[in-house]
């Protein structure tokens, strides 16, 4: 027993080190969202002062939260919706160019993320959905559809076939046996799916940065950027602190709840056959 566990020792080490690594950051910035810094409204001793800063700015706190809440979960029902029918197509039916199709799909990931918004910036105004969360949403959505139709796929291909064989002997159509075999079998690469789809649209900065003119209607990383620059160009690095730990509690607390399920979409593919 001793000796496995020293052979573990330096598993432990790395294991700890690293979750040092990541989370001093966190604790860095949570620190200093409450603590007091020149050119702040945290002037002494520590409170939640930089909170008030960032609840009171522009448009609100609540506004711009608001804003990210609609923008993730459009761009994740929307990821979710499209991915699953076209990794379950690409799991299950044989057409020709299939595989080609997928791989053109997957060569989307390839294209630089910033080369392709001013053309969308275009194509959005002539569809009179500029500035508008809805466009934002679609937007992030195909940069997403890329990596979560191939989860999907590797998922799908990883339930055996003849568990949705004996649904269709059984008189579910095509339509049933998707419903109420295969969607509970890939429910981890569902939530791998839609945990990824919403930690890129609850931060991403440069999408709406460029698609996004109204302050109204920005999200919360846009407006923390903007309420950082104060006059004189200094920086209100409290306020910005606080913006940051806003943003990060939803994640940590999503992946925190989902991590069992997470590990299991990720795992799907290694373990088919």
């Amino acid at each position: 027993m001793l000796t496995r566990a020293l052979g573990r020792t330096p598993h432990y080490v790395v294991a700890g080190g690293l979750a040092v690594l990541f989370l001093f950051p966190l604790l860095w910035s949570a620190w200093a969202s409450v603590s007091a810094q020149p050119g702040t409204a945290q002037t002494s001793g520590y409170g939640l002062g930089n909170y008030r800063t960032l609840l009171d700015y522009d448009a609100g706190l609540w506004r711009y939260l608001l804003n990210s809440t609609v923008v993730s979960a459009l761009t994740v029902a929307l990821t979710l919706g499209v991915s699953l029918l076209g990794g379950y197509a690409f799991a299950r039916f044989d057409f020709p160019g299939r595989n080609l199709l997928f791989l053109l799909t997957l060569a989307i990931l390839m294209v630089p993320y910033a080369t392709l918004l001013i053309p969308l910036y275009v194509l959005l105004g002539r569809l009179h959905l500029q500035n508008s969360l809805v466009g934002l949403s679609l937007v992030l959505t195909m940069f997403q559809l890329p990596f979560a139709t191939f989860m999907m796929r590797i998922s799908f291909e990883a339930v055996p076939r003849e568990l949705e064989e004996s649904a269709l002997v059984d008189g579910c159509g095509t339509a049933g046996a998707l419903r109420r075999i295969l969607l509970p079998a890939v429910r981890p690469g569902l939530i791998t799916v839609g945990l990824f789809a919403f930690l890129a649209a609850w931060n991403d900065f440069i999408a709406p940065l460029i698609l996004i003119s109204d302050s109204a209607r920005a999200p919360l990383p846009l407006a923390v950027a903007n309420l950082r620059q104060q006059s004189m160009g200094a920086v209100d690095y409290g306020a910005t602190e606080a913006g940051v730990v806003v943003l990060a509690v939803p994640c940590l607390l999503l992946f925190l709840l989902l991590q069992r399920h997470y590990v299991q979409g990720f795992m799907s593919g290694a373990l088919k056959g």
